[in-house]
Protein backbone atom coordinates (compact mmCIF):
# COMPACT_ATOMS: atom_id res chain seq x y z
CA UNK A 1 0.00 0.00 0.00
CA UNK A 2 1.13 3.65 -0.64
CA UNK A 3 1.94 5.53 1.58
CA UNK A 4 -0.03 9.39 1.55
CA UNK A 5 0.51 11.79 3.92
CA UNK A 6 -2.85 13.02 5.92
CA UNK A 7 -5.05 15.69 3.80
CA UNK A 8 -8.30 17.10 4.37
CA UNK A 9 -10.99 15.57 2.92
CA UNK A 10 -8.44 12.54 2.09
CA UNK A 11 -10.77 9.88 0.37
CA UNK A 12 -10.87 6.11 2.22
CA UNK A 13 -8.83 4.43 -0.21
CA UNK A 14 -6.31 7.13 -1.37
CA UNK A 15 -3.14 4.72 -1.15
CA UNK A 16 -4.71 1.73 -2.22
CA UNK A 17 -3.57 0.45 -5.90
CA UNK A 18 -5.72 -1.93 -7.67
CA UNK A 19 -4.48 -3.97 -11.44
CA UNK A 20 -8.08 -4.38 -12.83
CA UNK A 21 -7.90 -6.64 -15.43
CA UNK A 22 -11.61 -6.54 -15.57
CA UNK A 23 -13.71 -5.50 -18.93
CA UNK A 24 -17.55 -5.44 -19.58
CA UNK A 25 -19.43 -4.58 -16.64
CA UNK A 26 -19.63 -6.51 -13.27
CA UNK A 27 -15.74 -6.37 -12.59
CA UNK A 28 -15.54 -2.27 -14.25
CA UNK A 29 -18.02 -1.52 -11.86
CA UNK A 30 -16.65 -2.72 -8.67
CA UNK A 31 -13.00 -0.82 -9.95
CA UNK A 32 -14.94 2.11 -10.19
CA UNK A 33 -16.44 1.88 -6.78
CA UNK A 34 -13.46 2.14 -5.20
CA UNK A 35 -11.75 4.87 -7.96
CA UNK A 36 -14.47 6.71 -6.74
CA UNK A 37 -13.23 7.02 -3.46
CA UNK A 38 -9.35 7.65 -3.92
CA UNK A 39 -8.02 4.32 -5.33
CA UNK A 40 -5.59 4.10 -7.94
CA UNK A 41 -7.05 2.21 -10.40
CA UNK A 42 -4.88 0.43 -13.29
CA UNK A 43 -6.98 -0.83 -16.01
CA UNK A 44 -4.76 -3.32 -17.78
CA UNK A 45 -6.22 -3.45 -21.53
CA UNK A 46 -5.58 -5.80 -24.56
CA UNK A 47 -4.26 -3.25 -27.42
CA UNK A 48 -7.86 -3.49 -28.75
CA UNK A 49 -9.09 -2.36 -25.21
CA UNK A 50 -12.27 -3.56 -23.31
CA UNK A 51 -15.18 -4.62 -25.08
CA UNK A 52 -17.37 -1.73 -23.90
CA UNK A 53 -15.12 1.02 -25.71
CA UNK A 54 -17.18 -0.35 -28.64
CA UNK A 55 -20.52 -0.69 -27.21
CA UNK A 56 -22.51 2.50 -27.16
CA UNK A 57 -24.25 4.84 -26.92
CA UNK A 58 -21.72 7.12 -28.20
CA UNK A 59 -20.73 10.62 -28.65
CA UNK A 60 -17.89 11.53 -30.75
CA UNK A 61 -16.82 8.19 -31.24
CA UNK A 62 -16.70 7.58 -27.71
CA UNK A 63 -18.36 5.24 -25.39
CA UNK A 64 -20.49 6.85 -23.14
CA UNK A 65 -21.10 3.24 -21.22
CA UNK A 66 -17.78 3.06 -21.40
CA UNK A 67 -16.99 6.54 -19.71
CA UNK A 68 -20.07 5.43 -16.88
CA UNK A 69 -18.10 2.31 -15.25
CA UNK A 70 -14.39 3.06 -15.74
CA UNK A 71 -14.40 6.15 -14.60
CA UNK A 72 -11.18 7.98 -12.34
CA UNK A 73 -8.79 5.13 -13.81
CA UNK A 74 -5.71 5.00 -15.37
CA UNK A 75 -5.19 3.14 -18.83
CA UNK A 76 -2.37 0.78 -19.61
CA UNK A 77 -2.07 -1.50 -22.71
CA UNK A 78 -0.47 -4.76 -22.84
CA UNK A 79 -0.05 -8.23 -24.53
CA UNK A 80 -0.90 -10.92 -21.85
CA UNK A 81 -0.14 -13.40 -24.01
CA UNK A 82 3.88 -12.26 -24.01
CA UNK A 83 7.19 -12.52 -21.97
CA UNK A 84 7.15 -8.54 -21.57
CA UNK A 85 3.74 -8.40 -20.75
CA UNK A 86 3.62 -11.12 -18.45
CA UNK A 87 6.46 -9.51 -16.66
CA UNK A 88 5.68 -6.25 -16.73
CA UNK A 89 2.43 -7.07 -14.85
CA UNK A 90 4.17 -8.75 -12.59
CA UNK A 91 6.81 -5.37 -11.90
CA UNK A 92 3.55 -3.47 -11.39
CA UNK A 93 2.23 -6.21 -8.57
CA UNK A 94 5.71 -4.74 -6.46
CA UNK A 95 3.34 -1.82 -5.24
CA UNK A 96 -0.07 -3.14 -5.61
CA UNK A 97 -2.70 -4.06 -3.23
CA UNK A 98 -5.62 -5.41 -5.45
CA UNK A 99 -5.79 -7.79 -8.34
CA UNK A 100 -8.77 -7.41 -9.64
CA UNK A 101 -10.32 -9.99 -12.75
CA UNK A 102 -12.99 -11.39 -14.76
CA UNK A 103 -11.88 -13.45 -17.09
CA UNK A 104 -13.33 -16.94 -17.44
CA UNK A 105 -11.72 -19.73 -14.31
CA UNK A 106 -8.70 -20.98 -15.56
CA UNK A 107 -7.27 -18.28 -17.55
CA UNK A 108 -5.29 -16.00 -15.59
CA UNK A 109 -3.23 -19.58 -14.35
CA UNK A 110 -2.83 -19.79 -18.37
CA UNK A 111 -1.26 -16.63 -18.55
CA UNK A 112 0.88 -17.56 -15.35
CA UNK A 113 -1.02 -15.34 -13.56
CA UNK A 114 -3.54 -17.65 -11.31
CA UNK A 115 -3.81 -17.18 -7.27
CA UNK A 116 -1.68 -19.77 -6.26
CA UNK A 117 1.32 -18.66 -8.18
CA UNK A 118 1.34 -14.78 -7.71
CA UNK A 119 -0.02 -15.74 -3.70
CA UNK A 120 3.21 -17.36 -2.88
CA UNK A 121 5.51 -14.41 -4.58
CA UNK A 122 3.07 -11.82 -3.47
CA UNK A 123 1.37 -13.09 -0.29
CA UNK A 124 -0.51 -9.25 0.40
CA UNK A 125 -2.37 -9.61 -2.47
CA UNK A 126 -5.86 -9.58 -2.33
CA UNK A 127 -6.87 -11.73 -5.46
CA UNK A 128 -10.14 -11.19 -6.84
CA UNK A 129 -12.17 -13.13 -9.45
CA UNK A 130 -14.97 -12.08 -10.88
CA UNK A 131 -17.29 -14.82 -13.03
CA UNK A 132 -20.54 -15.88 -13.95
CA UNK A 133 -20.27 -18.90 -11.56
CA UNK A 134 -17.52 -19.08 -10.04
CA UNK A 135 -14.02 -21.13 -9.05
CA UNK A 136 -15.89 -23.99 -8.54
CA UNK A 137 -19.01 -25.80 -9.25
CA UNK A 138 -20.94 -27.19 -12.23
CA UNK A 139 -20.91 -24.69 -14.35
CA UNK A 140 -17.63 -22.97 -13.68
CA UNK A 141 -16.72 -23.07 -17.44
CA UNK A 142 -20.50 -21.80 -18.63
CA UNK A 143 -20.29 -18.40 -20.49
CA UNK A 144 -22.48 -15.97 -19.07
CA UNK A 145 -24.09 -12.65 -19.41
CA UNK A 146 -26.63 -10.33 -17.17
CA UNK A 147 -29.58 -11.92 -18.92
CA UNK A 148 -28.49 -15.82 -18.48
CA UNK A 149 -28.06 -14.55 -14.91
CA UNK A 150 -31.21 -13.15 -14.40
CA UNK A 151 -32.80 -16.37 -16.30
CA UNK A 152 -31.06 -18.81 -13.86
CA UNK A 153 -31.10 -16.96 -10.98
CA UNK A 154 -35.35 -17.37 -10.60
CA UNK A 155 -35.69 -13.48 -10.82
CA UNK A 156 -37.10 -13.51 -14.36
CA UNK A 157 -39.46 -16.13 -13.48
CA UNK A 158 -40.53 -14.30 -10.36
CA UNK A 159 -41.00 -10.87 -12.81
CA UNK A 160 -43.86 -9.47 -14.46
CA UNK A 161 -47.53 -9.99 -14.48
CA UNK A 162 -49.60 -12.98 -13.18
CA UNK A 163 -50.93 -13.89 -16.75
CA UNK A 164 -47.74 -13.16 -18.76
CA UNK A 165 -44.17 -14.46 -19.47
CA UNK A 166 -41.09 -13.99 -17.34
CA UNK A 167 -39.61 -10.61 -17.33
CA UNK A 168 -36.06 -9.32 -17.59
CA UNK A 169 -35.07 -6.48 -15.08
CA UNK A 170 -34.61 -3.48 -17.05
CA UNK A 171 -31.12 -2.95 -15.52
CA UNK A 172 -27.88 -5.62 -15.96
CA UNK A 173 -28.87 -6.32 -12.32
CA UNK A 174 -26.94 -9.43 -12.26
CA UNK A 175 -23.34 -7.34 -13.46
CA UNK A 176 -23.85 -4.84 -10.65
CA UNK A 177 -24.40 -7.30 -7.63
CA UNK A 178 -21.39 -8.96 -8.57
CA UNK A 179 -19.39 -5.76 -8.89
CA UNK A 180 -20.94 -4.41 -5.71
CA UNK A 181 -20.29 -7.83 -3.85
CA UNK A 182 -16.51 -7.77 -5.30
CA UNK A 183 -16.01 -4.45 -4.52
CA UNK A 184 -17.48 -5.49 -0.72
CA UNK A 185 -15.29 -8.42 -0.77
CA UNK A 186 -12.39 -6.57 -1.66
CA UNK A 187 -12.98 -4.12 1.56
CA UNK A 188 -13.47 -6.85 3.70
CA UNK A 189 -9.63 -9.00 2.74
CA UNK A 190 -8.39 -5.60 2.77
CA UNK A 191 -9.38 -5.20 5.89
CA UNK A 192 -8.73 -8.78 7.22
CA UNK A 193 -4.96 -7.99 6.27
CA UNK A 194 -4.46 -5.13 8.02
CA UNK A 195 -4.66 -7.36 11.29
CA UNK A 196 -3.41 -10.61 9.38
CA UNK A 197 -0.89 -9.52 7.28
CA UNK A 198 -1.81 -11.93 4.44
CA UNK A 199 -3.98 -11.32 1.23
CA UNK A 200 -6.62 -13.67 0.22
CA UNK A 201 -8.57 -15.02 -2.60
CA UNK A 202 -11.97 -13.43 -3.23
CA UNK A 203 -14.27 -15.37 -5.90
CA UNK A 204 -17.93 -13.80 -6.24
CA UNK A 205 -19.97 -15.30 -8.77
CA UNK A 206 -22.67 -13.14 -10.57
CA UNK A 207 -25.36 -16.11 -9.75
CA UNK A 208 -24.14 -16.33 -6.47
CA UNK A 209 -24.55 -12.55 -5.89
CA UNK A 210 -27.73 -12.23 -7.77
CA UNK A 211 -29.21 -14.71 -5.85
CA UNK A 212 -28.26 -13.42 -2.45
CA UNK A 213 -30.31 -10.19 -3.54
CA UNK A 214 -33.57 -11.62 -3.45
CA UNK A 215 -34.14 -12.50 0.45
CA UNK A 216 -37.98 -12.59 -0.22
CA UNK A 217 -37.83 -15.03 -2.51
CA UNK A 218 -35.16 -16.99 -0.85
CA UNK A 219 -36.71 -17.18 2.69
CA UNK A 220 -40.14 -18.25 0.99
CA UNK A 221 -38.61 -20.85 -0.90
CA UNK A 222 -36.09 -21.92 1.29
CA UNK A 223 -37.82 -22.05 4.82
CA UNK A 224 -41.21 -21.61 3.69
CA UNK A 225 -41.22 -24.57 0.96
CA UNK A 226 -42.77 -22.55 -1.16
CA UNK A 227 -43.06 -21.86 -4.91
CA UNK A 228 -42.99 -18.30 -5.40
CA UNK A 229 -44.97 -17.50 -8.32
CA UNK A 230 -45.25 -13.40 -10.74
CA UNK A 231 -47.37 -10.84 -9.33
CA UNK A 232 -46.46 -8.05 -11.42
CA UNK A 233 -46.75 -4.90 -9.48
CA UNK A 234 -47.95 -5.94 -6.24
CA UNK A 235 -46.28 -7.34 -3.70
CA UNK A 236 -46.20 -11.01 -3.11
CA UNK A 237 -46.79 -10.76 0.71
CA UNK A 238 -48.18 -7.37 2.05
CA UNK A 239 -51.01 -5.21 0.85
CA UNK A 240 -51.97 -2.46 -0.23
CA UNK A 241 -48.32 -2.50 -1.46
CA UNK A 242 -48.10 -1.84 -5.05
CA UNK A 243 -49.10 0.47 -8.01
CA UNK A 244 -52.45 1.17 -8.57
CA UNK A 245 -54.22 3.42 -11.10
CA UNK A 246 -55.17 7.05 -10.70
CA UNK A 247 -57.05 9.48 -13.38
CA UNK A 248 -54.26 9.94 -14.92
CA UNK A 249 -51.53 7.34 -14.39
CA UNK A 250 -50.47 5.21 -11.60
CA UNK A 251 -48.97 6.01 -8.06
CA UNK A 252 -46.70 3.36 -5.75
CA UNK A 253 -48.14 3.03 -2.17
CA UNK A 254 -46.68 1.03 0.46
CA UNK A 255 -48.59 0.08 3.61
CA UNK A 256 -47.21 -2.59 6.11
CA UNK A 257 -49.18 -3.05 9.16
CA UNK A 258 -52.35 -2.25 10.73
CA UNK A 259 -51.89 1.10 11.92
CA UNK A 260 -51.10 2.15 8.48
CA UNK A 261 -53.36 0.65 7.29
CA UNK A 262 -56.17 2.43 9.56
CA UNK A 263 -54.45 5.39 8.15
CA UNK A 264 -54.86 4.94 5.03
CA UNK A 265 -58.32 3.89 4.76
CA UNK A 266 -58.97 7.21 6.63
CA UNK A 267 -57.20 9.09 3.45
CA UNK A 268 -59.37 7.25 0.94
CA UNK A 269 -62.10 8.25 3.08
CA UNK A 270 -63.45 4.44 3.30
CA UNK A 271 -62.45 4.19 7.19
CA UNK A 272 -65.04 1.28 7.60
CA UNK A 273 -62.38 -1.21 5.27
CA UNK A 274 -60.00 -1.16 8.35
CA UNK A 275 -62.58 -3.26 10.32
CA UNK A 276 -63.92 -5.17 7.17
CA UNK A 277 -63.00 -9.28 8.07
CA UNK A 278 -61.72 -9.37 4.63
CA UNK A 279 -58.96 -6.68 5.37
CA UNK A 280 -58.00 -7.42 9.34
CA UNK A 281 -54.42 -8.52 9.06
CA UNK A 282 -51.52 -8.08 6.11
CA UNK A 283 -51.91 -11.75 5.21
CA UNK A 284 -55.62 -11.31 4.78
CA UNK A 285 -55.29 -8.09 3.18
CA UNK A 286 -53.04 -9.52 0.90
CA UNK A 287 -55.29 -12.68 0.04
CA UNK A 288 -58.15 -10.47 -0.71
CA UNK A 289 -56.07 -8.45 -2.51
CA UNK A 290 -58.60 -7.35 -5.69
CA UNK A 291 -60.89 -6.33 -3.40
CA UNK A 292 -59.06 -4.25 -1.75
CA UNK A 293 -57.74 -2.75 -5.22
CA UNK A 294 -61.38 -1.94 -6.71
CA UNK A 295 -61.66 0.25 -3.42
CA UNK A 296 -58.97 1.65 -3.95
CA UNK A 297 -59.32 2.36 -7.70
CA UNK A 298 -63.03 3.87 -6.56
CA UNK A 299 -61.15 6.80 -4.28
CA UNK A 300 -57.89 7.89 -6.49
CA UNK A 301 -59.56 6.49 -10.10
CA UNK A 302 -61.20 10.53 -10.14
CA UNK A 303 -58.19 12.31 -8.89
CA UNK A 304 -54.66 13.36 -10.68
CA UNK A 305 -51.71 11.04 -9.10
CA UNK A 306 -49.84 14.09 -7.99
CA UNK A 307 -52.80 14.64 -5.77
CA UNK A 308 -53.19 11.16 -4.27
CA UNK A 309 -49.21 11.25 -3.34
CA UNK A 310 -49.54 14.46 -1.78
CA UNK A 311 -52.72 12.89 0.29
CA UNK A 312 -51.17 9.70 1.43
CA UNK A 313 -47.72 11.56 1.93
CA UNK A 314 -49.24 14.04 4.10
CA UNK A 315 -50.67 11.52 6.50
CA UNK A 316 -47.27 9.89 6.61
CA UNK A 317 -48.01 6.71 4.21
CA UNK A 318 -45.01 6.12 1.45
CA UNK A 319 -46.36 6.60 -1.62
CA UNK A 320 -45.10 8.30 -4.96
CA UNK A 321 -46.26 8.89 -8.71
CA UNK A 322 -43.88 6.61 -11.22
CA UNK A 323 -40.58 8.55 -12.09
CA UNK A 324 -38.93 8.31 -15.77
CA UNK A 325 -35.30 7.31 -15.17
CA UNK A 326 -34.50 11.18 -16.42
CA UNK A 327 -36.50 12.38 -13.70
CA UNK A 328 -35.05 10.26 -11.26
CA UNK A 329 -31.72 11.78 -12.20
CA UNK A 330 -32.79 15.43 -12.17
CA UNK A 331 -34.97 15.23 -9.67
CA UNK A 332 -33.88 17.19 -6.22
CA UNK A 333 -32.95 14.33 -3.99
CA UNK A 334 -30.41 12.90 -6.74
CA UNK A 335 -29.16 16.37 -7.10
CA UNK A 336 -28.72 17.09 -3.29
CA UNK A 337 -27.34 13.57 -2.73
CA UNK A 338 -24.71 13.79 -5.71
CA UNK A 339 -25.67 11.11 -6.55
CA UNK A 340 -23.14 12.56 -10.13
CA UNK A 341 -20.84 14.28 -10.44
CA UNK A 342 -19.01 16.03 -13.65
CA UNK A 343 -15.96 15.04 -14.90
CA UNK A 344 -13.74 16.74 -17.82
CA UNK A 345 -13.09 14.76 -21.12
CA UNK A 346 -10.50 15.95 -23.32
CA UNK A 347 -12.88 15.00 -26.26
CA UNK A 348 -16.78 15.23 -24.91
CA UNK A 349 -15.69 18.34 -22.39
CA UNK A 350 -18.08 17.81 -19.10
CA UNK A 351 -19.32 14.51 -18.57
CA UNK A 352 -22.20 13.88 -15.55
CA UNK A 353 -21.49 10.76 -14.45
CA UNK A 354 -22.57 8.18 -11.89
CA UNK A 355 -20.73 8.35 -8.35
CA UNK A 356 -20.92 5.75 -5.86
CA UNK A 357 -23.84 6.25 -3.58
CA UNK A 358 -22.07 5.81 -0.03
CA UNK A 359 -21.70 8.93 2.00
CA UNK A 360 -18.53 9.65 4.01
CA UNK A 361 -18.37 11.63 6.65
CA UNK A 362 -15.40 14.71 6.35
CA UNK A 363 -14.72 13.15 2.36
CA UNK A 364 -16.20 15.74 -0.49
CA UNK A 365 -18.34 13.71 -3.27
CA UNK A 366 -16.74 14.63 -6.79
CA UNK A 367 -13.18 15.59 -7.83
CA UNK A 368 -12.99 13.11 -10.44
CA UNK A 369 -11.45 12.12 -13.43
CA UNK A 370 -13.02 10.54 -16.68
CA UNK A 371 -12.27 7.43 -17.91
CA UNK A 372 -9.25 7.13 -19.85
CA UNK A 373 -8.35 6.89 -23.51
CA UNK A 374 -6.93 3.14 -24.17
CA UNK A 375 -3.24 3.52 -22.72
CA UNK A 376 -3.28 6.84 -22.27
CA UNK A 377 -1.23 6.37 -18.65
CA UNK A 378 1.10 3.78 -20.03
CA UNK A 379 4.24 6.30 -19.97
CA UNK A 380 3.64 7.21 -16.42
CA UNK A 381 2.99 3.95 -15.09
CA UNK A 382 6.09 3.40 -16.89
CA UNK A 383 8.12 6.05 -15.42
CA UNK A 384 6.89 5.36 -12.07
CA UNK A 385 8.49 1.94 -12.41
CA UNK A 386 11.67 3.12 -13.71
CA UNK A 387 12.18 5.72 -10.77
CA UNK A 388 11.37 2.96 -8.59
CA UNK A 389 13.98 0.50 -10.05
CA UNK A 390 16.43 3.27 -9.68
CA UNK A 391 16.09 3.95 -6.03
Amino acid sequence: MQQTSAKTNAKPLEGVRVLDFTRVLAGPYCTALMADLGADVIKVEAAHGDDYRHIGPFKHGESLLFQSINRGKRSIALDLKSEDGIAMVKRLLDDTDVLVENFRPGVMEKLGLGVAELSTTFPKLVYVSVSGFGQTGSNTTKPAYDIIIQAMSGLMDATGEPDGTPTMIGEALGDVAGGLFAAWGTMVALFDRSRTGKGRHVDVALFDALTAMMPLLACRTLMGAEAPTRTGNRHALSAPFGTYPAQDGHFAVAVLNDRLFATFCEVIEQPELANDPRFLTDPLRRENEPALAKQIALWAGGRKAAEVVTRLSASGIPASEIQSVAQAWASSQALERGLASEVEHPLLGRLNVPEQPVHFSGVARGGRTAAPKLNADAAEILAALAQGDSK
